[in-house]
This record gives structure tokens, C-alpha cells and sequence, in this order.
């Protein structure tokens, strides 16, 4: 399962002869790179970073950006649901909670007025409809209690997920193996012993954040609520091993806040590629494995070394842990949080070590390969537009959780990740039928722009105060609904 051999000797040697070569071809490179440097700074060599410049967004990007959102078909958000649903089924994945089996009548429209009023934080009287079955006060009220939690709405993600990853003709967003963790906090107004206090972003009051997995196809494959401010760090595997998805990612995007040598060396262990956006870059230490090696110039820089003969003394140990997480007998949070308060165990002390070469070869590649960077960078900012999309849904009650228990936060914050999820899905959809539609009059649609539209977008979706359930004849199964005329007066 992790393709790793059980001698330590082969194990490092592969990986002693990968970070020979990564020194060596940013050495090589050194020269000709216009963005890395070896300055020294009081008395130390030190590996020097300049800020990429920002990408000019040419002409034809801006036009297609007015071109497909002078087409995207205005919606109000009930309808919106509604539609995704009869595109994927997800509402027929909430089942009740004791009577798997029973099913009611217009159950899916109950379902989404339910997650709406969740997602939006509007409560259940904003979307009740007493003079309808299924709107009524006390069947949505039934509905949230017995069919709304958390093992369904990981079912219904998981349809909205899946489903998008498979839609045609949609832009070159990514193939779902690169995705980012990121968390979004929330002030919660009422006592509970799931919060946590931080006066940086809750004030003299506590709240929650709710860590979002994300992949490069913009959709949230799991999320994660923690009190407080928790380091992302102790969570940033959970989402990768117990996502029930069908994308797989393999290298995951985070900020400075949830990198260490441990964490580098779990994720190493396990076969993911972990690339945290980190500050203070020319403070970083970087670590050989191979002390006669010769990096030229970057030898004034590699001067640490990785403790070899500790990591082949605990190699069968830190097998053991990989095993235990890939297998589920344990989670990743709760072990590293075991780990955290034993720091000068050698079992820890060899994980860090071992963790300090997948760290390093992420250095040296960030400062090598823009391309390496522009991918981090352009995932960390899906996951930031993705946070404002969640902000601009979750407006009732000021943007605030009044909810006291942690199973009542992690249902209601994976309603609100469920429907972003659904607006994506019904973005990317419409998005290639105005690409399409272009294309078919004879607009030349250039790759590169395509790829850097988004999903996320909404102006053009009716997010509040109208909390309708009801379709007419042009949203049918077999029908989407009409792409606008640009040319005609707005309504």
C-alpha cells in the first residue's frame, strides 16, 4: 500500500540520490534564475527569494469573463438546488435516520429547503411554506432532525463531487490530484465547550473553524470543524485518508501555519507531496543526507545534516505508523497530537529527520521552478474566493454559529460546504454550455483563458430573501434552463 521497502538502506538511498539531484539542478540553475539568489546576510549564506510578478490578464480574458457572465442564466437559490438535484440525485442520498427504507413524498425539495436554510443561516421559518406538505414547518423540522447529518451530507457531497469531475467540456481546471486546506472561522454566540478562543478573529467572544479540503477542480471533498484556531497541521491528513470521494489527490496546499518536519514526514510516509506556501523563506535550514556531496554554490547553505542511522533504527516503527493510519486504526489528528507532546522520543526525532527531506526538496523546488509556485499560488487563491462565496451564503445572524453542540456545527457548516459545492457544480455546467455556445458562432475560445475562469462566481445567483421552492416546466428533466441574451435589457 505505501511502496516503500521494508530496508531502510533502499529507502534512503533513492532519497538521498532525489535531494542530490534537486541541489544540483537549482545549483545548475542558480545563475539564470532571475527570482533566486545567495545573499549573505550577517555573516550567513542565505538562499534568497524575489516575489513572482503578478500574471497580466490579457484582453481576451476580460472579454470572455463579460461574455459568460452576460449569459450565465439568472436563479434563485432554491432552484438552483433543485436543479443539481435532478442532475445527480444528491438529495436521495439522506436517508432517515432509523428508517432507512421509508421515503415521503417530495422528500428532495424538503431536503434543500432544509440545507438552505443551514447554508444560509436563515433558520427554517425563512424557507416554511405552511399552504405545502413539503415546506411546512413541521415536515422540514422532522427532515432536519431524522436526515440531515453528517454521514449524509458526506454521501451527497461526495454525488456533487464526483459528478462535477466528470462533466464535459468543462476548462482544464485540474485533474483533482492537487488540492488545499484552508479554514474559515466562525464566531459562535452561545456557550460551548466546542469553541475555542481567539481575540485575532472572534474578539473578547470564542467560535470555530471549519477546515475545507479543496480541490483544483474548485469543489470541497471534506471538511473538518475544529474549536478554536487548532493548527491546520494536525488535521491536514484526515482529509486526504478519510475523504469517500473518487478524486484522489496527491499533493496538498496549505499555509505556513500548518507545516513542521513531523507533518512532512507523515505525509512523505504515506506517498503525498505536501507543499505549504511558507514565510520567511530565507531563515529556512536546509538539510543533506549526503555529507561529500557537492551542491556548488549551494553548499554554503546546506550545512545541516539528516541523521541517517536514526531513521534506519526506527524504520520499522515509522512503518508501522504509515500502516496504522493508511488502514484507519487510527486518525492521523489524534496521532500527531500523541506525537506533539513527546518531541524528544527518537521515534518522533526520526520522523522529524525523515520528514526534513521531502521539506528541502519542497525548498529548493520552490525556489527552481515557477511553474511549482504558480501551482501553489493559484490554489491558494480558488481556496480564498471559495471563503468569500461561503461568507456571502452564510449572511443570516450576522455570519455567527448559535449552535452549542459539535454535532449541530458540523451539520449545519457541511450544509453551507454541500451547497457551495452545488453552486459550483451548477456554474461548471452552465459554463460549458456558454463556452460551447460561443464556439458554435464562431468565437475562438483560447485554452488558457478557459482555464482561468471560475465556478465561484454568483452575481448572478439570487442568494437573498427569496426562499421559494417551486419550478416551472422549463427546468423538466431533460431541459436546462435558457443561456441569456447579452444584447437584451436586463431584467
Amino acid at each position: 500500500m505505501l511502496s516503500l521497502d521494508a530496508d531502510p538502506a533502499v529507502v534512503l538511498t533513492r532519497l538521498g540520490q532525489q535531494l542530490d539531484e534537486t541541489y544540483q539542478l537549482l545549483a545548475q540553475r542558480l545563475p539564470e534564475n532571475a527570482s533566486a539568489s545567495i545573499e549573505e546576510v550577517d555573516g550567513k549564506a542565505r538562499l534568497v527569494l524575489l516575489l513572482d510578478e503578478a500574471q497580466d490578464e490579457p484582453a481576451s480574458l476580460r472579454q470572455l469573463r463579460v461574455d459568460v457572465a452576460a449569459r450565465l442564466p439568472k436563479v434563485d437559490l432554491p432552484d438552483l438546488l433543485l436543479d443539481v438535484h435532478r442532475w445527480t440525485g444528491f438529495a436521495d442520498e439522506f436517508q432517515h435516520l432509523s428508517e432507512r427504507r421509508s421515503r415521503v413524498e417530495h422528500l428532495p425539495m424538503s431536503v434543500c429547503a432544509v440545507l438552505l436554510s443551514e447554508a444560509c443561516n436563515v433558520g427554517l421559518a425563512a424557507v416554511a411554506q405552511p399552504e405545502r406538505e413539503a415546506l411546512r414547518p413541521s415536515r422540514l423540522s422532522w427532515v432536519s432532525q431524522n436526515y440531515v447529518r453528517a454521514e449524509t451530507i458526506a454521501a451527497a457531497n461526495a454525488r456533487l463531487v464526483d459528478f462535477q469531475s466528470t462533466l464535459p467540456d468543462l476548462p482544464d481546471w485540474g485533474k483533482g490530484y492537487v488540492a488545499s486546506v484552508d479554514g474559515m472561522r466562525f464566531r459562535v454566540l452561545v456557550k460551548s465547550i466546542h469553541s475555542g478562543q481567539n481575540p485575532r478573529y472572534f474578539g473578547v467572544g470564542s467560535g470555530v473553524t471549519y477546515l475545507n479540503f479543496v480541490a483544483d477542480q474548485f469543489t470541497s471533498f471534506h471538511g473538518i470543524v475544529v474549536p478554536g484556531t487548532l493548527r491546520d497541521s494536525l488535521y491536514a491528513l484526515d482529509g486526504l485518508i478519510e475523504q469517500n470521494t473518487t478524486l484522489q489527490p496527491r499533493q496538498l496546499i496549505s499555509d505556513t501555519g500548518a507545516s513542521s518536519y513531523l507533518i512532512f514526514g507523515l505525509f512523505s510516509l504515506l506517498g503525498y507531496q505536501f507543499s505549504p506556501e511558507l514565510a520567511g523563506l530565507p531563515e529556512r535550514r536546509y538539510w543533506r543526507l549526503n555529507a561529500q556531496t557537492d551542491y556548488g554554490a549551494l553548499n554554503a547553505i546546506a550545512t545541516n545534516r539528516i541523521q541517517s542511522r536514526l531513521i534506519a533504527a526506527h524504520w520499522d516503527d515509522l512503518l508501522r505508523i504509515a500502516g496504522s493510519l493508511m488502514t484507519r486504526q487510527v486518525r492521523a489528528s489524534d496521532l500527531i497530537k500523541v506525537l506533539g507532546v513527546a518531541p524528544k522520543s527518537s521515534v518522533v526525532r526520526a520522523l522529524e529527520h525523515f520528514g526534513r527531506i521531502s521539506y528541502t526538496q519542497h525548498l529548493l523546488t520552490y525556489h527552481d521552478d515557477p511553474v511549482y509556485r504558480r501551482v501553489i499560488g493559484t490554489q491558494r487563491n480558488r481556496q480564498e474566493a471559495r471563503h468569500s462565496l461561503g461568507r456571502a451564503l452564510f449572511q443570516g445572524e450576522r455570519g455567527e454559529l448559535r449552535q452549542h453542540y459539535l454535532a449541530g456545527m458540523e451539520d449545519q457548516l457541511g450544509a453551507l460546504g454541500l451547497v457551495m459545492n452545488a453552486i459550483i457544480v451548477w456554474n461548471s455546467r452552465y459554463i460549458s454550455l456558454v463556452l460551447a455556445q460561443l464556439r458554435a458562432k464562431g468565437k475562438v475560445v483560447n485554452p488558457e483563458d478557459a482555464k482561468r475562469l471560475s465556478p465561484l462566481k454568483y452575481a448572478h445567483i439570487h442568494l437573498k430573501g427569496r426562499y421559494h421552492f417551486s419550478l416551472d416546466d422549463q427546468t423538466r428533466p431533460e431541459k436546462l434552463r435558457k443561456l441569456r441574451d447579452p444584447d437584451a435589457l436586463d431584467d
